[in-house]
């Protein structure tokens, strides 16, 4: 069975968290996972590529799991949070668009994926037959020897027939309510007061992850510490790097991410199935863009963030809007913390670290 040949590459590679995102050729391989590895599954592949990251911040050792096609969907956090801060990927990727492929739209992006991999100069295999099947551990290896992304790229031929799986359903009957109320004043502490009241509140065993852009300028700015993970790309990644260096450690892990990154997540389901203890993610919510001008989104007056994560299943969220407020809901663990705030950016520097120097110095302490 090739399934399980292909797990045992995997088992020897000592992979222990395999974040997937099925395929319909790759669904009896996707069904034997959960028998072997610890899974996260995806609603998103961009996801997936934060999760690596904190994985691989705290020395985890993980493969992704996807349909080709979803390389489309990752290539930029791989190429400004994977590459940049010099990070393993190695992703199994079911290779659609080839092979006698019956779907006619699966066939322009993965037909030419190869290119697209040589012209980032990103590393690949290819998966014909089960003799090639010892080539996954090689290439797996390659990927945390050098710090780099690698796809092995599976043919449809190496799993033989998509046949069903037999999946055990649980029952799935539920009596569901959303019952939450918040009277909101007008906002007047913009995001550094916020921050300079979050960062009083950590503890000095707390990670911290922030946010691109002005945020993790102005995170630097009132605490530079070695436990701070400074993101310096990849748009959307900072909660899901969160949860991967929570899956990673006991450590308390805090998120300090923004409305207009969440909103433009898929992430808040996955934060919810997963319901992590060590995680909590704070959201500082101007209703606006704000790195790139505090042009106003939806958050402004439209879509209420905390309730769009209760509806996501996580239960245990509050909102504050004033200092005090943050002091109160900071003495205890939360899993969301919905702070809104007033448009503004401060004019804090540039950070003056290299993406090296941010996670050497991360791994070195978050590490116990």
């Amino acid at each position: 069975m090739n399934e399980i040949a292909v797990i045992d590459q995997l088992k020897s590679c000592g992979i222990d968290v395999v974040l997937s995102l099925p395929c319909d050729k790759n669904k009896a391989f996707t069904s034997e996972l959960y028998n072997y590895f610890s899974v996260v599954d995806l609603t998103r592949e961009e996801d997936g590529v934060g999760i690596s990251a904190g994985l691989a911040l705290t020395k985890r050792k993980f493969v992704m799991s996807i349909q080709s096609s979803g390389i489309g969907n990752m290539v930029n956090a791989m190429l400004s949070l994977t590459r940049v801060y010099s990070l393993p990927l190695p992703i199994l990727a079911s290779w659609r668009g080839v092979q006698n492929e019956s779907i006619e739209a699966q066939v322009p992006f993965n037909s030419r994926i190869l290119g697209l991999l040589d012209n980032y100069d990103i590393g690949y295999t290819i998966i014909t037959d089960e003799a090639d099947i010892p080539k996954i551990a090689d290439a797996i290896s390659e990927a945390y020897a050098n710090n780099e992304i690698h796809v092995i790229l599976i043919k449809p031929g190496l799993w033989g027939a998509s046949a069903d799986t037999n999946i055990d359903y649980p029952e799935r009957k539920a009596s569901m309510s959303l019952n939450i109320s918040r009277e909101y004043p007008q906002p007047v502490m913009k995001r550094l007061d916020a921050i300079r009241c979050l960062m009083s509140n950590i503890d000095d065993d707390t990670a911290v992850v922030s946010n691109i852009g002005v945020p993790s300028k102005e995170v630097y700015a009132v605490m530079d510490r070695s436990l701070n993970f400074y993101m310096l790309g990849s748009y959307t990644q900072a909660t899901p790097i969160g949860i991967g260096i929570a899956l990673g450690t006991d450590r308390h892990v805090c998120v300090i991410d923004g409305d207009g990154s969440l909103l433009g997540s898929s992430v808040l389901p996955v934060l919810a199935s997963l319901n992590l203890k060590n995680l909590t993610i704070i959201c500082l919510d101007n209703g606006t863009f704000g790195s790139t001008g505090n042009q106003m989104n939806q958050a402004y007056s439209v879509s209420n963030i905390e309730f769009m994560a209760r509806a996501c299943g996580i239960a245990d969220t509050v909102s504050a809007s004033t200092e005090n407020e943050i002091d109160d809901v900071m003495k205890e663990y939360h899993e969301f913390i919905h702070i809104r705030i007033a448009p503004g950016n401060s004019l804090s520097k540039n950070l003056l670290l290299s993406a090296s120097d941010i996670k050497e110095r991360f791994m070195s302490s978050i590490i116990r």
